[in-house]
């Protein structure tokens, strides 16, 4: 990827977007760019069969354990089987809506890496990058490096947050859930930090000092994640609309240092 720490292009007066949850609407819009297709398509195409997979299991085994727990309940009880239909569906979206978008990042990092380079040269009017198979290959190390810091991140924290999820009812599925929104912010806009070769650790502060930002954006992400069919295309939906939240928030306070 290139390093444009030295590079002080200014970005536009006007912003993209207003709220975080703009920057995943205008990342709708940047996936259908002229030039950005052969970017998108491996990212969608893993996207696509892991979900695809992940989700057909997933309520088949649901189906068979509802089925199994509603038959060692009471008579009188069966009219809670409406009641934890719907917990259990949503529980279960919200859970391996990012277990799987994790695996999918990890697959597609590098080419996520390069689609989230393009966009960011196509909006700043830059040169176009050919990305070819050698960028690729070179970058692998680097990306899965840095997939690997957001996994060590990542894992104590969802231990914990996934045990008060069970201990407190309701509560723990909000505070799950928030954490799931902040886990998403963190690894899509990462993407642009990685490609100028920002650490995690400072990456990591940005996105704190823009905490409404941060939430409203992964808050966004993680609802039309739980959503068929757009899941499929949410992940590089999500890095277009990051690096454009990069270029308007982050990119020139932090390349100019």
């Amino acid at each position: 990827m290139q390093d444009f720490r030295n590079d002080n292009i200014s970005t536009s007066d006007h912003a993209f977007a207003q709220s975080g949850a703009g920057y995943l609407m205008k990342g709708f819009e940047l996936i259908r760019l002229k030039g950005i297709r052969r970017f998108v398509f491996i990212p969608l195409l893993i996207n696509l069969i892991l979900f695809s997979c992940a989700f057909y299991f997933i309520f088949i085994e649901l189906e068979f354990y509802m089925a199994a727990l509603m038959e060692r309940l009471p008579n009188w009880l069966n009219w809670l089987s409406n009641l934890i239909w719907p917990l259990a569906v949503i529980t279960i979206l919200v859970i391996f809506s990012f277990l799987f978008s994790t695996a999918a990042n990890w697959l597609s990092a590098p080419f996520n890496g390069l689609l989230s380079e393009k966009i960011e040269n196509l909006l700043l009017g830059k040169p176009a990058i050919k990305g070819s198979l050698s960028d690729i290959i070179k970058d692998i190390p680097r990306t899965l490096t840095r997939e690997w810091q957001k996994l060590t991140y990542y894992i104590p924290r969802a231990i914990v947050f996934f045990i008060l999820m069970w201990v407190l009812p309701i509560i723990g599925q909000i505070i799950w859930f928030l954490f799931v929104a902040w886990m998403m912010a963190v690894q899509y806009k990462d993407y642009p930090f990685d490609n100028h070769k920002i650490p995690f650790s400072i990456m990591k502060h940005s996105l704190k000092e823009h905490k409404k930002l941060s939430y409203s954006f992964g808050i966004s992400v993680a609802i039309f994640s739980m959503i068929p069919i757009i899941n499929l295309i949410i992940m590089p939906v999500a890095i277009c609309g990051a690096t454009a939240l990069w270029i308007d928030h982050y990119r020139d306070d932090l390349l100019s240092q």
